[in-house]
């Protein structure tokens, strides 16, 4: 998505959290959103640095996103380790001091369960990466990243709603 609108493409996008730590919670069990710190998943610290972004920081937000995701994906660190989490706001520009206190303030983690809450509900989201359009959802897993021809075949597809799985069994090589 960000190298899309980084490339030109007009798209309106609203990034909202969803929680996989949540996904796992046991039914009757309090979500994570009502838990303590001590509690939470591993994603969870991820998400509130993340939401305090991309809502007190929004000029930033594509940077802070792009280094966030690479903190699991691209170094193999842990999302519950803030000094990797404040590395990694610092290295979009931002003051990690105030990312984690906008983090810590409670906002962002009320936000949390207000915006998952909003995509399972609304949408049946499952997991990430899902792509909204009107009320048509999708999952979808690229095989490589950055590629807005990608992303272009597969936002074209979601109004086709004649399918509903479409998974390779094996990955191409």
């Amino acid at each position: 998505m960000i190298a899309a609108v980084r490339g030109g493409a007009e798209l309106d996008i609203r990034y909202m959290p969803f929680s996989l730590d949540q996904v796992h919670v046991e039914e009757g069990e309090p979500p994570m959103w009502e838990r303590t710190p001590d509690q939470w998943g591993s994603g969870v610290l991820a998400l509130l640095y993340g939401i305090a972004v991309r809502d007190q920081f929004r000029e930033q937000f594509e940077d802070a996103h792009l280094a966030l995701f690479g903190v699991r994906h691209e170094h193999g660190k842990k999302l519950d380790d803030e000094a990797e989490l404040r590395a990694a706001v610092a290295s979009a520009g931002l003051d990690p001091d105030a990312v984690a206190a906008e983090a810590w303030s409670g906002r962002p983690l009320k936000t949390l369960g207000v915006e998952h809450t909003e995509a399972v509900e609304g949408w049946g989201v499952f997991g990430v990466p899902t792509y909204l359009e009107g009320e048509n959802a999708a999952f979808v897993r690229f095989m490589e990243r950055g590629r807005v021809d990608d992303l272009e075949r597969a936002l074209d597809m979601l109004g086709w709603v004649n399918i509903n799985e479409f998974k390779r069994p094996t990955i191409p090589k």
